[in-house]
């Protein structure tokens, strides 16, 4: 389900925009280029590191130890000789939910791998390398012309790009992947080896994993111990390999040491990771869009859905495990939606994008070669938009991604689209049973974490809410066959629905698979509503296509045209799920007038927020007992008491969750988790004064790992930096 709200995420991209400045700390910065654009401020800022100790291909160097989690979901490192990985608590979360059951709620009570043995194999999870990158954009757009329509020209860019990734995949051993910059302006090329034996090796319970919820998801002061432990395995030959017994672990070409030092106001931080998507680009026109359309739309039917799921968690243990990877993830990106609006307006960012536009009209406009590459570019943005606010698409598209990433049972029937064909092969017997055993496996993994009662009010619910807010032409043809059979009646629908298909219950579906049949598949009133909704998206994509197509070129030459107007200054890429660096400083900040918040938190802020009544707030009695007795072992700050969270000034988005924070010495200090709630705007534009990372301390991870967990086989298996203060 994910998958598909990231798919139509990438659709949803339709703007470009960009702010002025570059101070130290702004950037997502591409690894190979550090050396040239990056490393005397480093140094200047606290780097000891040599710029071949930082990014090599040759030799092992930093890069070696930071891992693409997932596809690029998360980011994660390596901090053992035995390939073993830190990241989020929130980048583990499907992991633990997927391996917790009533009788091992590990959400609930955390879980810890004493040996290799105990460590949970997790189907579908990788880890990626780096090997490496390089620049091809001359190969890329050797042919291409400027008469070229954008299809034309993607179509060119996709031939050599197939060759590209060719060169590089050593007959299937390695990943390629040739991804565009500044809009298409710059093409680069990346290397990675995937490992897919990835473990479940250690979690904390949610209570500490997960402090504060969703009450203090983005907000500062934090005291969330944010953190899982995974495991990388290979075949016995130490190459990547499936999950086997006899894997063994991963000898890594590089892992991270821990720091016990702690951090000060002021210190050296530098972060790496996979950051995935930014918008810096974005214009005037584009934060209209999202300010009143595209973010309302997220925030209603992402609000409607949440309601829903959290009602039954609250009343059954079993929905609450089956539904808590789905409800943090749509409750995280729905609570950022309400935070970037509110900075949008606070940050004044709509004049600040206009006046960078405004600047660039009068450069365009003072050449006539100028205009004539570039005089039509703001105007498409506008005729763009406007088109796409009369026809409701922003609306309409965010409302069908939100529906399909909160509904399990509207996706499902897409995913059993093949069966048609295999009906339609006129397979029989075993040898149709054999092709169908693929779906068998399908319905067991979509049924484990899935309640029908849930399932039915979120299905109504949506229904419900495109028939208020979409005009009639614009509604998916279900809604005949639901005002003509059942009077009009979302639930009635939403009711008989979840009687009678073969594909909103496991015993339905099983007896389908039994003894399949087309003319049943067909007339099934969830595949009727879910192809209905698919029909009505690329029926609405395709209408689109001559917008998409322009504003993608404005895009292009907008980006091309800034940069070409600012020669003096050096202009960092946006996101996208390539590896980064960004660096900066511990900091704190003044988030309103006569408000000053530090850069740290502490164990004390964990016992003023207790409440045994929220779930949200609950301290576990384990870790109280060790708070009274000031039992923080050698994890102490020099004052004896225990921190758990620092914030800093890097740059960074989601993707970066997981990422680790490093010292000038390239050693772990904490561990990045999230971003502050003024500065929520901060993919869209960088705010200097307000933009903070919030990072779990190592210190604290250690500290549960070694006093709550008494995993001291995990603690044994690190290597400790030096102290040097």
């Amino acid at each position: 389900m994910k998958k598909i709200l990231f798919t139509l995420m990438i659709l949803a991209g339709l703007s470009a925009g960009l702010r002025a400045g570059n101070p130290p700390d702004e950037g997502m910065w591409l690894p190979m280029f550090v050396e040239r654009l990056n490393y005397v401020d480093m140094q200047k800022m606290g780097l000891k590191l040599t710029a071949q100790e930082i990014y090599d291909i040759n030799h092992s160097s930093l890069k070696d130890a930071i891992v693409s989690l997932n596809g690029g979901s998360c980011t994660a490192e390596v901090v053992s000789d035995k390939g073993l990985l830190f990241t989020n608590h929130h980048c583990g979360y499907d992991a633990i939910q997927s391996h917790s059951s009533l009788e091992h709620d590990y959400l609930t009570d955390g879980f810890w791998a004493y040996s290799l043995e105990e460590e949970l194999p997790n189907e579908g999870s990788t880890v990626s390398f780096l090997v490496k990158m390089d620049d091809v954009t001359s190969r890329v757009l050797e042919k291409v012309t400027p008469e070229m329509s954008e299809s034309e020209r993607s179509a060119a860019i996709g031939k050599v790009v197939e060759v590209l990734k060719e060169e590089e995949s050593a007959d299937g051993k390695f990943e390629v992947s040739v991804k565009n910059f500044y809009n298409g302006n710059e093409y680069y090329r990346f290397v990675y080896e995937v490992y897919e034996d990835v473990r479940l090796v250690g979690a904390p319970p949610s209570a500490i994993g997960k402090f504060g919820g969703d009450t203090d998801n983005w907000m500062w002061p934090r005291h969330t111990g944010d953190f899982s432990i995974m495991r990388v395995y290979t075949g016995p030959d130490g190459k990547p390999a499936p999950y086997s017994k006899d894997n063994i672990p991963l000898k890594p070409k590089h892992f991270l040491k821990i720091s016990t030092d702690g951090v000060d106001r002021g210190d050296f931080a530098m972060i790496w990771g996979y950051p995935g998507s930014t918008d810096r680009y974005r214009t005037s026109h584009g934060i209209q869009a999202t300010l009143g359309e595209i973010n309302p739309a997220i925030v209603k039917v992402g609000g409607a859905i949440l309601e829903i799921m959290k009602a039954d968690m609250d009343k059954s243990d079993e929905v609450r495990i089956q539904y808590a990877s789905n409800y943090a993830g749509l409750a995280n990106f729905w609570k950022n939606k309400i935070g970037e609006s509110r900075g949008l307006k606070r940050l004044d960012v709509y004049d600040k994008k206009k006046a960078i536009e405004d600047k660039f009209s009068a450069w365009v406009n003072a050449d006539e070669s100028r205009k004539e590459m570039y005089g039509s570019v703001l105007q498409d943005f506008s005729d763009a938009y406007a088109s796409f606010t009369e026809s409701k698409f922003n609306t309409k598209l965010w409302y069908l991604s939100i529906s399909f990433f909160g509904s399990q049972a509207l996706g499902f029937p897409m995913q059993n689209q093949g069966i048609i064909n295999i009906l339609k092969s006129g397979q029989k017997g075993e040898e149709l049973q054999a092709s169908l055993a693929p779906f068998y496996e399908m319905g067991k993994a979509q049924f484990k974490d899935y309640n029908a009662a849930t399932e039915e009010k979120i299905v109504a619910a949506i229904l419900e809410m495109y028939r208020q807010d979409l005009p009639a032409d614009a509604l998916p043809d279900i809604y005949n066959l639901i005002d003509k059979k059942f009077k009009g009646d979302v639930k009635l629908f939403a009711k008989k629905m979840f009687e009678t298909s073969v594909l909103t219950s496991a015993e339905n579906y099983n007896a389908f698979l039994a003894k399949p049949s087309i003319k049943t598949f067909e007339k099934d009133l969830a595949y009727k509503m879910t192809n209905s909704f698919y029909n009505s998206f690329m029926t609405q994509n395709m209408s689109a296509a001559p917008l998409q197509e322009k504003l993608k070129k404005a895009q292009r030459l907008f980006v091309d045209g800034l940069r070409k107007s600012n020669p003096d200054k050096v202009f960092y890429p946006d996101a996208n799920s390539t590896m980064r660096v960004t660096y900066g400083q511990v900091f704190d900040y003044f988030p309103a007038d006569a408000v000053h918040y530090d850069y740290v938190t502490y164990m004390e802020g964990i016992m003023e927020k207790e409440d045994p009544t929220n779930d949200e707030f609950i301290v576990p009695a384990k870790l109280k007992e060790l708070y009274e007795k000031k039992d923080f072992g050698r994890w102490a700050s020099k004052d004896g008491r225990m921190v758990v969270c620092f914030l800093s000034n890097n740059d960074i988005t989601g993707g970066n969750s997981g990422s680790p924070v490093l010292n000038g010495n390239g050693d772990l200090i904490g561990i990045a988790f999230d971003g502050n709630w003024e500065a929520m705007s901060g993919d869209i534009a960088f705010e200097p004064e307000l933009q903070r990372t919030i990072n779990v301390d190592i210190r604290y991870v250690m500290f549960i790992i070694d006093k709550y967990a008494d995993a001291q086989n995990l603690i044994n298996e690190l290597k400790f930096a030096a102290k040097t203060r």
